[in-house]
């Protein structure tokens, strides 16, 4: 199982919820924790390939966290909490004792100790409330510097990127310690740009703040945990990827087949077409008069089934299937693209040239997709007036639900 764990500084722009499932879904993860929503209510959408359950972040549209769950393991999920606008945790079922995954955004150095006390008190309050038997694991961007200090060990191991812990650092040590962690993502030998998760918007500066905690008892589960720097969404933060020897109760679902086959009902509102249907109907259930009375009755239904499809099918027709077509179409995949290409060149050479070349596309690219947006809105509102000038009530509910879900998260 491969879990993750990513600050993405904000989901409220255009582009953000699709393209980072499109990354999620490139790097095959199954949990991953995001930080920086900043929607200002919770629930759960599809994104893309994935299931997106997310928590509302405060009143300024800041933090906020939430969790992307692929849908291979979304049967072993048994419950998701949002605690707060910084912290969150999912239940999962597994094959031997439930997972639960702690998904925190920690208070920044330069925060007050009294706002650093009161997050990591709650934090351990919740922390109480779990059985003592379950697999807990923290997925956390504590904005803390953890070093290589002997006086830390086992908690921490000697693979951190910075020799000294600053104070979030320590304070993360002391609740590894309370709770009975280990901090295992100072514990894999990598090379060091595998390891720092957050650089300075000038490229010069590198941390590696964002860490994984594991139970000390159920540590062996993790077989690695390393950043990955090829994932983007336009975010300072990098990917983070766990590797978790542990299986999933995760339920068979039988295939379903669906009859898609929808009849024109609107026709029937014609004299002629109606008219056409009850002939058509009339002849075959006559037909049907003549049938064997100890006929069974399963076989009886099919039949009564079958005259009436064919009779709609011959008399009023199929309704054709309008699909929306999505804003976010291949161009905007392309724009994602170029993106990465230029972020890539970035932190292989942070020149100023290639800094003023990286904003100048995340610029252009911003444009393009409130355009976009802003097009497809404007196409949806027009479709919509026609339909209110020219259809019936029924259907012109059906058009102005559908807009107000194209414009509340589907379009995000």
């Amino acid at each position: 199982m491969k879990i993750g764990t990513w600050n993405v500084r904000s989901l409220y722009r255009a582009e953000s919820l699709k393209a980072e499932a499109r990354e999620l879904v490139r790097y095959k993860l199954d949990v991953v924790g995001v930080r920086g929503v900043r929607w200002d209510k919770g629930g759960t959408v599809r994104a893309g390939d994935c299931d997106f359950f997310y928590g509302k972040g405060n009143e300024n549209r800041q933090l906020g966290t939430g969790f992307f769950v692929h849908p291979r393991i979304v049967s072993a999920v048994k419950t998701v909490e949002f605690v707060s606008d910084r912290l969150s945790y999912v239940v999962l079922r597994g094959r031997w004792s439930n997972i639960i995954v702690v998904n925190v955004h920690a208070p920044s150095e330069e925060k007050s100790d009294e706002a650093k006390y009161s997050f990591y008190e709650e934090l351990e309050q919740v922390f109480n409330q779990f059985p003592k038997y379950h697999m807990k694991m923290l997925l956390r961007d504590f904005n803390a510097k953890v070093g290589r200090e002997n006086t830390f060990n086992p908690t921490i191991g000697q693979e951190s990127l910075h020799q000294d812990s600053n104070d979030n650092g320590v304070r993360l040590v002391n609740l590894a310690t309370s709770q009975n962690l280990v901090v295992k993502s100072t514990m894999f030998p990598h090379r060091n740009i595998h390891k720092y998760t957050w650089i300075s918007p000038d490229g010069q500066t590198q941390n590696q703040i964002v860490h994984v905690l594991i139970d000390r008892r159920w540590h062996s589960s993790v077989l690695d945990v390393r950043r990955f720097r090829g994932a983007d969404c336009d975010t300072d933060y990098y990917l983070v990827i766990a590797k978790v020897r542990e299986r999933l109760a995760v339920g068979k679902q039988a295939a379903q087949k669906f009859d898609r086959q929808r009849f024109n009902l609107r026709k029937l509102n014609e004299p002629k077409d109606r008219e056409q249907y009850q002939i058509e109907i009339t002849n075959r259930f006559a037909a049907l008069e003549n049938s064997d009375d100890d006929e069974d009755v399963n076989r009886t239904w099919e039949n009564i089934k079958e005259n009436i499809q064919t009779s709609a099918k011959e008399s009023v027709g199929l309704d054709e299937f309008k699909q929306n077509k999505p804003w976010f179409d291949e161009e905007c995949l392309g724009f994602l693209d170029q993106t990465k290409r230029a972020k890539i060149q970035w932190i292989q050479d942070p020149s100023q040239s290639n800094v003023d070349n990286l904003n100048e596309v995340r610029r252009e690219i911003s444009r393009h997709f409130r355009d976009n947006k802003k097009a497809y809105l404007r196409s949806k509102i027009e479709e919509l007036e026609k339909t209110v000038r020219s259809k019936t009530l029924r259907t012109c509910i059906g058009a102005s639900v559908t807009l107000r879900r194209g414009t509340s998260l589907d379009v995000i």
